[in-house]
């Protein structure tokens, strides 16, 4: 495990050096130009940020559960090298080109967003179809990402060494850390507390809420029980759901300095700790001799093709649609240079490509007949991590529960984000931007995922499966294939402002391969599903419910090609970027 780590670090660093700059000049970033965060600057949407503070909150916004779960199930599906190659190249030549593309068309159109982009360079019928599609990727998102964490709240997790780390206490632990964001903003905003004073008083106490919350467990399936004497975990597991889907509605409503700032500000601080302090331990772990690739399957013998079902299932860890949406929704706005999106923008890219990696070594510590192969990625997760932190003498429970915490904090920053922006995207489309359409957006958004959570899900072949599980082939299809979409526009866009060959190199071939991969995928789905609709009885509603949306998604997305060719017909009138303003000397 060490070398992958060495070669992954060198391979990302290189392409950070190399290809990140010549990505620079290929774009026309220029240092000079005055950004829409000085351009409309109000110090609310609009606020020139210093690069490493951007970098940390764009970071903590897009690394979500998706590089650790699509890499955790990938390795053991397919085998690690053939995760480790996708994950590298997707990061370096499709996944980090898509993110600061996506942003750098932002920036030049007044950091609206990539649906905006469409608009203009589009046509308004393919604006709808884009925000259409949006709006239904992040109810998926929403959905597997709201599962698998309501997941993590319930049962027993037994470590190697005996002990185990019980799921109520993760969730004790999550809700003390929700507040603690609030009560740091309210010390900030009528405390006058500075934001180091708040850093320095708040983090420890995320810490102590770690240890605290599995001394103070918070089990709802008893609560349960004594209104539903047949309440079980998997009872406690939905109405966890109901309730983080519930804090979804609030928390994509309340004014951003009370909740998502600070809780972004202190889930910085997570995400740096658990990957350097992750990677750091399995180094020294690798280099002692305490950990080391036991997991043999170099390649495996999978069930499924590995194209292209490698290439959805490995969705944020090597390219990620989802991206292209905080990118053009919020850093646009803070940006302070032009060229600050090769950090921004490609940087954080492959930081989350690490990540990955990380993600992926935990798989390889597994031995073949580990059971935890067959856990929820998230379980696996928090056991590498806390094997890997172990050999700083944290304690096991500890170390566990902290990566755990992580892992739940990942997914916070994405489902607050994600029913923001179904928010929006329902508000623009109605055009109710009064308080009507702001609560029509927020329900429809977080209320359509409470319909599935509650519903009990199967595989084509009838038998009972995790609600995530069902839908991650859904979601990281319909990621990727917003990844192509915006990969699209951004093409389209390029080309009809610079008519240049580099552009069907740089920007096209992704978007035919990330295109080729994602509905290829769907119609796998769609043929999986129909082949055995009538013949599982018991397979009936899932079969349906999958098969309906993936139509609907390869409709919308053949819509949105037909679009773009037209665009790009020699007949349309070539339209011009918004020309960056020079700061006056």
């Amino acid at each position: 495990m060490l070398m992958v780590v060495v070669i992954s670090a060198v391979v990302l660093s290189v392409a950070y050096v190399t290809y990140g700059p010549l990505l620079v000049r290929l774009l026309r970033l220029d240092p000079h130009a005055r950004t829409p965060a000085y351009e409309y600057r109000d110090d609310v949407d609009y606020a020139p940020l210093e690069p490493n503070a951007l970098l940390s909150q764009h970071f903590s916004a897009i690394a979500a559960a998706g590089p650790i779960v699509g890499p955790i199930l990938a390795g053991v599906m397919f085998g690690w090298l053939p995760a480790l190659i996708w994950i590298l190249v997707g990061c370096v030549f499709i996944g980090g080109v898509h993110d600061i593309t996506a942003l750098t068309a932002s920036i030049r159109h007044k950091a609206r967003s990539i649906a905006e982009v469409v608009r203009e360079h589009m046509s308004r019928r393919a604006f709808v179809l884009f925000l259409s599609f949006v709006w239904l990727a992040l109810v998926y998102i929403i959905i597997a990402f709201t599962d698998v964490t309501g997941r993590a709240f319930v049962g027993i997790v037994k470590l190697e060494n005996g002990e185990s780390v019980s799921g109520a206490g993760i969730a004790s632990s999550s809700l003390m850390y929700l507040a603690l964001p609030i009560l740091m903003a309210l010390a900030m905003k009528y405390g006058k507390l500075s934001l180091n004073w708040a850093t320095i008083i708040f983090l420890p106490l995320v810490g102590v809420s770690i240890w605290a919350g599995q001394q103070l467990p918070f089990d709802l399936a008893p609560v349960l029980r004594s209104i539903w004497p047949d309440a079980n975990d998997e009872t406690a597991r939905k109405a966890w759901d109901i309730l983080l889907l519930g804090y979804c509605c609030i928390a994509s409503v309340v004014p951003m300095w009370l909740l998502l700032q600070p809780r972004g500000h202190l889930g910085g601080y997570f995400l740096y700790v658990a990957l350097i302090g992750g990677a750091a331990g399995l180094v020294i772990a690798s280099v002692t001799g305490q950990e080391a690739i036991r997991y043999t399957d170099v390649i495996a013998s999978p069930s499924q093709p590995i194209f292209p079902v490698l290439f959805i299932t490995i969705a944020c860890g090597a390219c990620s649609g989802f991206h292209s949406l905080i990118a053009s929704g919020t850093t646009s706005k803070q940006l302070r240079v032009e060229t600050d999106a090769k950090l921004i923008g490609y940087g954080a890219m492959l930081l989350e490509g690490m990540v990955a990696v990380l993600s992926l070594c935990c798989v390889m510590r597994l031995a073949p007949t580990d059971p935890l192969r067959n856990a929820d990625p998230n379980l696996v997760y928090a056991s590498g991590i806390g094997a890997f932190l172990k050999v700083f003498g944290i304690p096991p429970q500890l170390a566990v529960s902290f990566a755990l915490m992580a892992f739940t904090t990942f997914v916070y920053d994405t489902l607050d984000v994600c029913t923001r922006l179904g928010r929006f995207i329902i508000q623009e489309l109605t055009g109710w931007q009064d308080a009507k359409g702001k609560w029509l957006g927020t329900l429809l958004t977080a209320g359509v995922p409470v319909f599935f959570v509650t519903q009990t899900m199967t595989n084509v072949d009838g038998k009972v499966a995790p609600l995530w599980r069902v839908f991650w082939g859904l979601f990281g299809a319909s990621n990727q294939l917003l990844a192509a979409l915006t990969l699209l526009g951004v093409t389209v866009w390029l080309w009809r402002t610079r008519r240049e060959t580099w552009v069907w190199i740089v920007t096209g071939i992704p978007t035919v391969w990330m295109y080729v991969m994602s509905t290829w995928a769907l119609g796998r789905m769609i043929v999986a599903r129909w082949s055995t609709l009538n013949d599982v009885p018991a397979a009936w509603f899932s079969n349906v419910l999958v098969l309906s949306i993936s139509l609907v998604l390869v409709v919308l997305a053949t819509l949105m090609l037909v679009e773009a060719i037209v665009a790009l017909m020699p007949r349309r009138p070539t339209g011009g970027e918004t020309k960056p303003v020079l700061v006056p000397a």
